[in-house]
């Protein structure tokens, strides 16, 4: 499927602290925890427990989420199809729709029960 303009916009609106319950809630059922999203969430961009914390209470947009993460250098690494997007066909002109599709590829990986390191991903050498 192609992303449009119009769908990127409504993705970067979106608010990050009304999704972030959704995804805790989904990983929690599957015998996840808050610490391994969390530490997922941090290897993709950078914040830590604190600043995520005060992400989610400043009710920031995905646009701005993304704004201000470090995105890790292994994030081309994530790959594979979210939602009917293959995300390494995801134009970079929707680079928002993009990091989300890809933070939400490592949600599922955490949800089907993939290991941690497998997760996190680590380019081989």
């Amino acid at each position: 499927m192609k992303v449009t303009p119009e769908k990127n916009e409504k993705v970067a609106n979106m608010i990050f602290a009304s999704i972030y319950p959704l995804y805790l809630n989904r990983l929690e059922k599957n015998g996840r925890t808050k610490e391994e999203l969390n530490q997922v969430l941090e290897w993709f961009t950078g914040f830590d427990e604190d600043t995520l914390q005060a992400l989610i209470d400043e009710k920031v947009t995905f646009r701005t989420f993304f704004e201000k993460a470090k995105i890790h250098p292994n994030e081309y690494l994530v790959k594979g199809v979210v939602c009917g997007y293959r995300i390494e066909e995801i134009e970079e002109e929707f680079e928002v729709y993009k990091r989300c599709r890809q933070m939400e590829k490592l949600i599922d990986e955490l949800a089907k029960g993939r290991k941690m390191e497998k997760i996190l991903r680590v380019e081989k050498k």
